[in-house]
Formats: C-alpha cells, structure tokens, sequence
C-alpha cells in the first residue's frame, strides 16, 4: 500500500490527510505536542482565524465542510470604534458575503477529528523530529515523553509543522543552495477574552470583525460561539511612545485601556486584571525555497508563514491542498513532476500572500481610521455593484475568489491608483451624497 508521512498535527497536516487517503495512501502523522484534544482550552486562547472562500473550496473538494460549517460565526465586516466610542461599518463584499471567525484551538480540534475519521490516519503524539533523509523519505524522530528514539520511512512525506518547521530546521536548510529568511516586524501582540454577558449574549454586535485603529497600533476582536470575543492587542514592542514595554504595572494598563479604548474598558473595566492570562508574542515572516527536495514537500506555513493581518495564513495553506491535489491528478501522482510544478506555482502567492498581510495591517491599524480611505472604499463598492464584471476590490480578489493571491496584489495597486486619480479629479463625496455618483461611475466604466 501507498505511504505517506505527515509531520505536524496542525490545520494544514490534518486536513492533507484526507486528501491523501482518498488517494489510496495509508497515512500516518507525528506530532510534537499532546493530544490538542485531551487539553483544557478556554475560547480566545490564540488569535482567531479568519476562513474564506480558498479555505473552503480546500474543504469541499473531500467533501468534509460540513463538519466546519457549525464552528464558523459568519462576519460580514469591519466595525471601527474611535476614542469617542462612535461606529463606522464597512461591510466586506457584496451582499451574503462573509469571512468566517473560527477559534484556532477549535478548528484545529474538529481538523484531527477530521483527519482520523475520513482520512484514517494514525496520529502519534510526542513525537519530535530530530532529523530527515530527504531522498529515502525516512524521518528520525523522538518521543519527547521516554526519550526513545524512532524511524519512520514512507513513499512521501510532507511538513506541515510551522513556520519554524523541524523538517526544514533539520534537513533542508543544510542543503546547498537553500534560501531562508526569518523577518520579525516591530510589533507584537498579546490577547484578552473579552466575556459574554451574563446571559451568554454578546457585548458588541456579533458578526463583525471590531477594531480600534490607532494609528500605530490597534485592538481588534472576533466573536466565539460563546458569546465572548478573543480580542488581540497589536503594537510595537518598544520605541514608541505607546508601546509594550510602557506597561509594566497593572497600573499603566488600566491607565492604558481608559484613555485609548474607553469604550471597550467599560465593556473589560478588569481588564488590568487578566492582562497577564496570554502571553507577549511576536510576529514573523519566514520566506524559503526551495520548497522541495527528494520525497518531502513542505506546505502551509512550514513554507510561507506570515503575519495574521489578511486573515491568509490559514487559507494559503488550505490552498496548497487544493493545488498540490490537482497536480497529483495531472501528473498521475509522479511526485517528482508534483513538487516540481507545485514550488514553482505557489512560491510566488506564499510571497504575494505575505506583501497582503503586512499591507493589510497598515489598512487596519491607520487607513480605516482616514475619511478619504472610506470614501474610497465607498466609491470601489459601488463600482464593483455596477461593474462586478469589470471591477473586484483588492480585498474580494483575495477572500472571495480565487484569484492568484500574486495576480491579485498587482491588481489592487492598479486598481487604487485609478481609484486615487479619480477622487482626485471628482468630487466623489458631493457626488454620493447628491446622487450623481452612478452617472460618474457609467461614464468612466461604460466606455470600457
């Protein structure tokens, strides 16, 4: 029978052992930490994750999304909260369409479910890879528990175990000519549960994405099935004058929260008190290549992990699925013709997706703050409503198709320089309000 070794227990891991196995290979995992299910895990225990349309074409192609769908909270847009409590909406896409909040430890939960179910694998927990042999496919592992010492030799193997991948850490970064980077931004991040009401009703309305743009920094949150909401600070570590580093005391938080989130302090007024709950992280982006070598393939953020600003992560790496599935049917499962034509395909969305999410976060922390940015959004919504045959906004060209996350990039500058020039030469704001915007729209769009 067909062998296929997967190393890393995580979404992108759990989910290509379906597909795998329906592939006819007898599948097997090995995993560094316990049993992910076995552990106590309090909602906003990481930052949630955002599904999108990629996430679930991967999802329906082995037919498991019914099993996400009733963990997936529907969020239709962005509310912003500014230092006086007011809130902008701006909504996604069109009509009907949604990003989906999923909890990380939840959906990785329901993925392992997944994996053992329909895609029979074998899951070994406390298993550390120590070492790999590229060409015979063979990974050395250790049980982190006993200290035994174990090989595993399989047709094929894939790592899926992260962006500091001991698969890649291990073997592929000796080889010659293998390029690496590892780039952390200036910013971390540290989480609050924001709680239900007594009732188990939400605090803020539920199916939105919420955020408080600060200009340099920003707060957002995304609701669980609970009620509550995983919230998540982001802000620079140190050098600046509203940074981690200022906030040593209970004191200094409360001080923080009251005078830069009023609104949400009132919903959180202990929130001095649980700041310590998760700790201080940061944020890097892990750019490599080759992908491939021999019998092993590295996927999701093993490959191209980035920054969580355009809620991609996740659905890049569900997207290698889908991709590296559709070249095994091309190619009749000729591994060497597979990872050849699948580095060379995704390596350039893995960098696209990670120029998106660091300029996503500029958009969420300062732009969505900007009257001129809005109203440009405005303008690009009632474009693409006219004209959707012609005109995707940057943001639908990545959730809600499938649009190369590469193609997509260039696009959307394209797109915001004439976006840019026609603000510029009109006045698109007197044109909204008096109703004389369509007639700009069909005029410039019409003749094309």
């Amino acid at each position: 029978m067909k062998s296929a070794t997967i190393v890393g227990a995580g979404l992108v891991g759990s989910l290509w052992a379906v597909y795998l196995s329906k592939a006819g290979y007898k599948v097997t995992i090995v995993e560094r930490r316990s049993d992910l299910r076995k552990a106590d895990i309090s909602a906003g225990k990481s930052i949630n994750l955002a599904l999108s349309e990629r996430g679930w074409k991967a999802f329906k192609t082995v037919g498991v999304e019914k099993e996400i769908e009733p963990i997936a909270i529907p969020v239709h847009g962005r509310t912003m909260h500014d230092l006086e409590g007011n809130l902008t909406y701006q909504p996604y896409g069109q009509e009907g369409q949604a990003i989906y909040s999923v909890s990380r430890a939840g959906i990785n939960c329901k993925m392992m479910d997944i994996a053992e179910k329909y895609g029979n694998a074998d899951i070994k927990y406390h298993q550390r890879c120590i070492d790999a042999d590229l060409e015979k496919g063979i990974v050395y592992l250790e049980d982190t528990q006993t200290g035994e010492k174990t090989q595993i030799q399989s047709d094929v193997v894939f790592a899926t175990d992260g962006a500091f991948s001991a698969v890649r850490y291990n073997a592929m970064q000796k080889l010659d000519r293998f390029n690496y980077s590892q780039k952390y931004i200036e910013d971390g991040y540290r989480e609050l549960l924001l709680p239900a009401n007594e009732g188990g009703s939400y605090k803020m309305e539920k199916n939105r994405l919420h955020i408080w743009p600060r200009g340099r920094f920003m707060l957002m949150a995304l609701p669980n099935e609970d009620g509550s909401f995983t919230c998540t600070l982001f802000m620079p570590h140190e050098n600046h004058e509203s940074s981690f580093d200022k906030l040593k005391t209970k004191g200094d938080v409360d001080r923080f929260f009251k005078t830069t989130f009023p609104d949400f302090y009132e919903m959180m007024p202990d929130v001095a008190d649980v700041w310590e709950d998760h700790p201080l992280s940061s944020l890097a982006i892990v750019r490599c290549y080759p992908w491939t070598h021999g019998k092993v393939a590295l996927m999701g953020d093993a490959a191209h992990a980035t920054v969580p600003f355009y809620g991609q992560g996740m659905n890049c790496g569900f997207e290698d699925c889908s991709v590296m599935w559709e070249l095994m049917q091309k190619h009749n499962e000729d591994w060497d013709k597979v990872f050849s034509e699948y580095q060379t395909l995704r390596k350039p969305e893995g960098d696209a997706v990670q120029d998106l999410s660091l300029h996503n976060y500029y958009v969420m922390r300062d732009y969505v703050a900007d009257p001129e940015f809005l109203l440009q959004k405005k303008l690009e919504r009632r474009i693409e409503q006219l004209y959707p045959e012609q005109y995707m906004p940057l943001y639908s060209q990545v959730s809600f198709s499938h649009t190369p996350y590469s193609v997509a990039l260039k696009k959307g500058e394209e797109q915001d320089a004439h976006m840019k020039k026609i603000m510029q030469e009109h006045d698109v704001a007197r044109l909204i309000e008096n109703g004389g915007i369509d007639s700009l729209i069909h005029d410039i769009f019409g003749k094309s």
